[in-house]
């Protein structure tokens, strides 16, 4: 990686203290030049004090921070992380989740697609050779029924609109308003690819296995799911 092309992996995180040190240390391992950014939603359960002590004992070249909001919610804190990229002049953005679904060892390729001429390349649970690790099947049908929405809808060129295991570039996230008036949850993922797509940026699918987390709880849940399908169906399709 040239000095400029700096990489921000940005992990959003609620309740994540079991998950996080181990997480932090794999990626590392994927992506050793890569600065990290944790935007905690001020976890109960200590998460931002354990993503400080693995900085203190991994002080190096790699800038380990965390940021901690009074808000709640993946949306925000998504676009919170995506706009540190934007004002720290990275040129990549990438985002994962912090329960060790995605496994970090997938982020060169993520970044390496991008590298190679896309403007986003997303983790795909959804095209040959991904696949969901662990997942019954209510989450198997919720996931299907989100992006299919998604996908007819919102004309999207990918299958798997809702998972989070992406690299952007950020001069493309730059050119979009993302404080305007957005979705939050799940939605603003969508979101954030309908904004692109319509502002002619390319995308791209990697295929990845995504495995259900074996500590802590998942944050969706079926409320959450109707939720974010409905707030797609409100949102305005390219022309």
């Amino acid at each position: 990686m040239t000095p400029t092309q700096r990489i921000l992996v940005g992990v959003c995180t609620y309740n994540e203290a079991g998950n996080i040190p181990d997480l932090l240390g794999r990626i590392l391992s994927a992506l050793p030049a890569a600065d990290i950014l944790v935007v905690d939603d001020n976890s109960p359960d200590g998460t931002a004090d354990r993503v400080k002590e693995f900085a203190a004992s991994n002080a190096g070249e790699t800038k380990i921070n965390v940021l901690v909001r009074d808000q709640r919610g993946l949306g925000g804190a998504i676009r919170t992380a995506m706009n540190e990229a934007i004002e720290g002049d990275y040129t990549f953005f990438c985002n994962l989740d912090a329960d060790l679904s995605h496994d970090p060892a997938d982020l060169p390729r993520l970044v390496d697609a991008v590298r190679q001429g896309h403007d986003v390349a997303v983790g795909s649970r959804y095209v040959p050779g991904g696949r969901i690790v662990g997942w019954p099947l209510r989450r198997k049908w919720m996931s299907r029924w989100i992006n299919r929405i998604a996908r007819r809808r919102l004309n999207l060129p990918v299958n798997d609109a809702s998972g989070s295991f992406r690299c952007y570039r950020v001069d493309k996230l730059a050119a979009l308003n993302l404080n305007g008036e957005t979705f939050d949850g799940y939605a603003f993922l969508q979101e954030v690819l309908l904004k692109l797509h319509r502002s002619g940026a390319t995308l791209t699918e990697i295929p990845i296995t995504f495995t259900e987390r074996a500590i802590g709880e998942s944050k969706l849940n079926f409320r959450e799911a109707i939720r974010s399908g409905w707030t797609v169906l409100r949102m305005r399709p390219p022309a």
